[in-house]
């Protein structure tokens, strides 16, 4: 959900509001966004999930972060300014992290989904993360029990990989050792 603002705001702009809120924002291209805070249900998938990627990748080269931590999209071949907060982010090009953000495009992103940004996730950020050249994107689905993985083909467009609905195993496609059995992730 976008704040209602007809007119674009500069990234400079953008960090002084980010200052003066507690409030998510994200920024694409000019355009503020306000993440609604996440319900319980959705602390508690991100919990499950982020702890199952850090013992997975306690001894590896990648590393997950979750939200709230700002991802700073970066292709010296696009235009624009993009700072998103993903719910979780596996970086394994650790190049571009510094104390506060990462600069450049994660392995791997998860959003959940939240009744009030459904099409943030399912349109605005799939697009971006696919032009921006993330590996893997997941979107969970509390609200339908359903986890639908997005990776990039050879010709760096997305295809969904997997859909599981209430049960069923997901895979990973660039972390091989990570999948999620969603009966006991959507488990209350």
């Amino acid at each position: 959900m976008s704040l209602p603002n007809e007119e674009l705001v500069s990234l400079k702009k953008f960090y002084q509001m980010r200052e003066q809120t507690d409030q998510l924002l994200e920024y694409i291209d000019g355009v503020v966004y306000m993440s609604p805070s996440p319900s319980t249900v959705h602390q508690r998938l991100s919990m499950r999930l982020a702890a199952q990627l850090y013992n997975l990748l306690e001894s590896d080269d990648c590393e997950v972060f979750s939200a709230p931590f700002d991802v700073k999209l970066s292709n010296e071949n696009i235009p624009g300014d993009k700072v998103v907060i993903p719910d979780l982010s596996v970086i394994c090009d650790k190049s571009g992290l510094d104390d506060q953000q990462y600069t450049g495009a994660p392995t791997m992103i998860i959003e959940i989904i939240n009744p009030s940004n459904q099409a943030h996730d399912l349109i605005t950020k799939l697009n971006l993360y696919m032009q921006y050249g993330v590996k893997e994107y997941w979107i969970v689905n509390p609200l339908l029990n359903t986890i639908m993985v997005y990776a990039l083909n050879e010709k760096a467009k997305y295809e969904q990989k997997d859909i599981v609905r209430e049960k069923g195993i997901v895979t990973s496609t660039v972390l091989p050792n990570f999948s999620v059995d969603a009966e006991k992730l959507f488990q209350q």
